[in-house]
């Protein structure tokens, strides 16, 4: 009997709770484990949403899912440049605005399965969105609702939403023997 043929899967996934989960810390990966869990999830017949905070430009995995993944939905959120965290610009604080917008009505619209909210703990810990805001989002999503957040210096308001944190540490990185960022490691 094959999973579509199996009575209990309905039932199952009637049930099935949508988890939260943060990945964190100082050490590379975080975006990209949030859309390796993407992957597995559209390979399973989701529909995922992926809102990018403070990132504007369209990284390997955004020509990616141009070119291969119809059932995934990115929104690039911020300039292609770096922003100041004690001095941000007013344009990266209003992107950042959009974005939060965009994930309350990604979140609460049903369209989707999974909602991932790219460095959103950056764009909290630079002070350009509420932490006020995002936990309120963590607490009203759908009960079956899939949410991922990332990014460094997770909120401990954040962390105690979650549930599973991965907090991805450093015990080496490349950039500290001189080697440049390249096309398919960084971006």
């Amino acid at each position: 009997m094959d999973d579509a043929e199996d009575p209990r899967k309905a039932v199952l996934e009637k049930y099935r709770k949508g988890l939260v989960q943060v990945y964190t810390g100082e050490g590379k990966g975080k975006t990209t484990a949030a859309f390796g869990q993407a992957l597995r999830a559209i390979g399973q017949g989701y529909r995922v949403c992926v809102i990018q905070f403070m990132k504007g430009r369209k990284y390997g995995e955004c020509l990616a899912v141009e070119r291969h993944l119809p059932n995934l939905t990115v929104h690039l959120c911020g300039l292609d440049s770096f922003v100041m965290r004690e001095n941000p610009a007013p344009l990266d604080v209003e992107l950042a605005r959009s974005g939060l917008e965009l994930a309350r009505k990604a979140i609460s619209s049903g369209a989707y399965d999974m909602v991932v909210l790219d460095e959103i703990n950056v764009a909290v810990d630079f002070r350009l969105i509420p932490l006020a805001d995002v936990v309120e989002l963590i607490r009203s999503k759908p009960a079956r609702l899939d949410l991922i957040l990332t990014g460094r210096n997770a909120a401990p308001e954040v962390i105690a939403l979650a549930d599973t944190v991965s907090d991805i540490r450093e015990v080496r990185h490349h950039y500290r023997a001189g080697i440049k960022e390249r096309a398919g490691i960084e971006y």
